[in-house]
């Protein structure tokens, strides 16, 4: 068989079969990095030639800036450059940690420009930096210290009175005396962070008032931190103090008296600019009888903090149709008096109470505004009540008769107070904005019961027919 015949290769060919032709890839990032290589070599060229630059005024005499930190300066100087005096150049050179050239001189350090805090006013900057705000006392409003300062004591107080407590509890139950302490100590300690976690909601509101700005979680957190560093020294005096075996009662009374004290100086310190129906009350008398609405300082300061259930609350809003009326002819002629309202104002002799009626369409500002016209109605009935009892006075030693008295008899009144809520309800507005006071949303919180007006077509002959015979009857009277 014929051996095979090999074919003879071009050169070219053999050439072209040999060269290996780098990827995409692989020849961008060769690319780059001769690119690299060759700007670093230019660079460190030019370095080299380069002629020996003056320094800038600052370094040369020796102070780069000044810094300032909570009242504290510090001056930040230049080491190992050419010193004042000298020409402004740096002839000498070192090498840097990469091996290239580096002018002397680079290295600063700070100089304090008073003298070092005593170590008593490091400890406290150091305290005040978790219990102060940030930026007090402009971050926070005037009230915000003695409202913590009193929250402070309670906690002190709570802390020391709840070991004693619970430990006078495990004792009843047959726990030693040595074990008693420990066993209280626990037991209020885990009481405290179950408590906590509800309690800070509360508080909340509280805080807003306080801040200034959007620093809310700053105050929240400093004050949280306030409370727990005063309960721990309460519950430290309490371990120190039981060891002893007090009084019982003599330790537990003081302790009471102070956490009373301090929970009530508490309360009466919080200075807030929401009108619930306390504050409400104080701003509109104090509208009513001087023109001038309070601040925010009086009128909380005036505020009643103890309401018992059974004290008589002269107005009430958001009541039911049953509870503020005695006869439907009141009705039907006072609310032609309120059509452009969204409420009806109305006072009830034989409960001694001004009752406000929201319909169905009442906003925030129309309850506020349903309030203010109560409170206006319930001045015109003490005044008219001032006066029926001067009348009896003087009418002592003749008979005197006193029919029991109606709603009807004091449209008048209702009618006079309307004149009244319509001219200066915006004024009242306005200076209490003044003042501080939130008008936007209140915490006047009132009934549920709302009017609906599907009966008005029906009850116009009769709403004229009332007021009519309301009309006659008091032509009859005078």
């Amino acid at each position: 068989m014929a051996p095979a015949m090999g074919m003879k290769r071009p050169a070219a060919a053999a050439t072209a079969t040999q060269t290996v032709t780098l990827p995409a890839p692989d020849a961008a990032r060769v690319a780059v990095r001769d690119a690299v290589r060759l700007a670093v070599r230019e660079a460190d060229a030019q370095q080299q030639q380069a002629p020996t630059l003056p320094m800038p005024t600052a370094v040369v005499d020796g102070v780069l800036c000044l810094e300032e930190v909570d009242g504290r300066k510090w001056s930040y100087v230049v080491e190992g450059g050419a010193s004042p005096g000298k020409a402004g150049r740096v002839s000498g050179r070192g090498k840097g940690r990469s091996g290239c050239a580096s002018p002397m001189g680079v290295t600063f350090k700070a100089v304090p420009l008073q003298s070092p805090l005593p170590p008593v006013e490091e400890i406290m900057s150091f305290i005040r930096s978790y219990v102060v705000p940030e930026g007090f006392p402009d971050s926070v409003t005037p009230s915000y210290v003695p409202y913590m300062t009193w929250r402070a004591l309670k906690h002190f107080f709570g802390g020391a009175m709840g070991v004693f407590t619970t430990r006078t509890l495990l004792n009843s139950l047959g726990v030693a005396q040595s074990r008693a302490t420990s066993g209280a100590v626990a037991i209020n300690w885990i009481l405290k962070n179950v408590a906590a976690v509800t309690s800070t909601s509360t508080r909340t509101p509280i805080y807003k008032a306080y801040a200034k700005g959007e620093n809310i979680g700053d105050v929240t957190a400093k004050g949280e931190c306030v409370g727990n560093i005063a309960d721990l020294l309460g519950t430290g005096l309490s371990i120190l103090i039981s060891k002893r075996n007090p009084s019982l009662v003599t330790s537990f009374a003081f302790l009471s008296c102070g956490y009373l004290l301090s929970s009530y100086h508490e309360v009466r310190s919080v200075v807030l600019n929401t009108l619930n129906r306390a504050r409400f009350t104080v701003a509109v008398d104090s509208f009513i009888k001087t023109g001038h609405v309070p601040s925010l300082k009086e009128g909380n300061s005036q505020e009643t903090i103890f309401n018992p259930p059974w004290e008589h609350q002269p107005v009430s809003i958001g009541s039911r149709f049953g509870e503020a009326f005695q006869e439907p002819a009141s009705f039907v002629a006072i609310r032609p008096l309120f059509e452009d309202e969204r409420y009806i104002v109305t006072y009830n002799p034989t409960k001694d109470k001004v009752y406000a009626l929201l319909k169905d369409q009442a906003k925030p500002d129309d309850i506020l505004k349903a309030a203010f016209h109560a409170h206006v109605l319930l001045h015109f009935i003490n005044a008219s009540h001032a006066n029926l009892n001067a009348r009896k006075r003087i009418n002592s030693n003749r008979s005197y008769q006193n029919p029991d008295p109606l709603n009807m008899d004091f449209i008048p009144h209702i009618a006079e107070s309307c004149k009244i809520v319509t001219s200066s309800y915006g004024v009242f507005k306005k200076k209490a904005r003044e003042q501080g006071w939130i008008m936007s949303e209140s915490l006047l919180n009132p009934g549920r019961a709302r009017l609906s007006d599907g009966q008005h077509h029906d009850v116009t002959s009769q709403e004229r027919h009332a007021a009519d015979s309301w009309k006659d009857r008091e032509g009859t009277i005078n």
